[in-house]
């Protein structure tokens, strides 16, 4: 279960965030393997003197519509798999919603299944079924 936090410049319209969540939540489908329905996302605007970052940061060139993405997500995933889901979400962003590919950042947090707490108070992934590589829970 990833869960997505999107934090951009206020302003937006709601059909352009909706967008922007569609969007990730497409590439971590195709590019994670995320199984369809396990959507989670908070998305939140800020003012323009709230979202702080350099605009230069290893010779990227930010502008102010520099949209920050932090995905918690259970490990495990290779690092050709995270490059191809960065690209996904850059491309898409870009192709989709004309946002400049420089201006996306992405976070990903890794963390154990046994982290998860789907409601009730119950740590579902820390199941035996959950541990077994061919669970269809096991990637989430």
């Amino acid at each position: 279960m990833p869960i997505a936090r999107v934090d951009l410049v206020e302003g937006k319209t709601a059909e352009y965030r909706r967008q922007v969540g569609e969007i990730i939540y497409r590439a971590m489908i195709e590019a994670l393997g995320v199984p369809k329905n396990d959507r989670f996302q908070v998305i939140a605007e800020h003012s323009k003197d709230d979202l702080i970052f350099d605009c230069e940061y290893l010779g990227v060139h930010r502008s102010d519509d520099c949209i920050f993405i932090q995905i918690t997500l259970n490990s495990g995933r290779t690092l050709e798999t995270k490059q191809r889901f960065y690209k996904a979400v850059a491309d898409g962003l870009h192709e989709g919603l004309k946002v400049r590919r420089e201006d996306v950042l992405i976070n990903l947090v890794e963390v154990q299944k046994e982290n998860w707490s789907f409601g009730n108070g119950e740590a579902q992934y820390a199941t035996d079924s959950a541990k077994s590589p061919g669970s269809p829970t096991a990637r989430r």
